[in-house]
């Protein structure tokens, strides 16, 4: 009875920030979802058109581009999670410079995406530093317009994504390296592991629930977190052949100022893409033993 009075108690506490949650969350996400079935350019009264969005998106060629984008741009997450690891390892060991990078390493987080979009623009445009430099060395064969073209443009983009994450991710890894207790380095040492065995056989399995949240919480941001990259770096383009999904959704929805029920449709696809992921990779993990 008193385990039963305590668990209203908690509920009656909670029941106020549940209803919040409901109404900014919940709603929303709720009449997205019925727009998506409708005809509508955010000011009249919406059309049902049932799939007839659904069955769109899944023929349009700017989506197909979208979504290939995006699966393209996953791959610079084990490029970022292996230098944040070295980096994570440099500042544990107390390598020299470590308190010089210790202390630059969260700048890029602490700027705004759109700043360094803009910025990474100007570096690499025709006439950026990057050319300069390049033709400076005699290498005028490789001065491109690096926004001009798909592949690279992508590629630009790929190096932002990196660098913009490589001082964050390097400090959670950094948390797990901090978690684990000396003993267990010190147990391996006198077993006679060395540097590199110590690191792959004791050190790696211990990080393994941190480089996991890792992994789901950057794939879920390639999904979600890109526009603002995009907005200011390419805008879509050339034609939209950087485009991600969700910067697709913005252009839908803002920029045309007509399609929000299709924009809405492509929103509730975006969410059942990244929930299937995530549920995949928590069951994937669920099914590793713990050390």
């Amino acid at each position: 009875m008193k385990k039963r009075t305590e668990s209203i108690q908690g509920w009656l506490c909670v029941l106020p920030v549940l209803a919040v949650i409901l109404v900014i969350r919940g709603y929303p996400i709720v009449d997205t979802v019925v727009k998506s079935f409708t005809k509508w350019d955010g000011f009249s009264t919406p059309q049902f058109i049932g799939l007839s969005n659904y069955l769109y998106i899944l023929k349009n060629r700017e989506f197909q581009v979208s979504l290939v984008n995006n699966l393209v741009f996953l791959l610079h997450i084990p490029v970022k999670i292996l230098l944040s690891m070295i980096f994570a390892l440099a500042i544990y060991e107390a390598v020299p410079g470590h308190k010089l990078y210790r202390n630059l390493s969260y700048v890029p987080q602490v700027i705004s995406p759109t700043i360094i979009g803009y910025l990474f623009c100007i570096l690499f445009g025709f006439n950026g530093p990057i050319n300069e430099v390049l033709r400076g060395a005699g290498l005028e064969s490789l001065a491109l317009d690096w926004m001009g073209s798909r592949w690279s443009a992508v590629a630009v983009i790929f190096i932002v994504l990196t660098w913009h994450g490589i001082g964050y991710l390097a400090l959670l890894i950094l948390g797990g390296l901090a978690s684990i207790p000396d003993s267990v380095f010190e147990a391996a040492r006198l077993d006679g592991a060395n540097y590199w065995q110590r690191l792959v056989y004791v050190v790696m399995p211990l990080l393994a629930r941190t480089l996991e949240f890792i992994l789901i919480m950057n794939i879920t941001w390639v999904f979600t977190g890109l526009f603002p990259f995009i907005f200011a770096m390419t805008r879509g383009g050339p034609g939209y052949d950087t485009s991600t999904i969700d910067y697709v959704i913005y252009n839908k929805a803002f920029v045309t100022g007509t399609q929000m029920g299709l924009a809405s449709a492509m929103a509730v696809i975006l969410v059942a893409i990244v929930l299937t992921v995530t549920v995949l990779q928590l069951r994937a993990s669920d099914k590793r033993e713990d050390w």
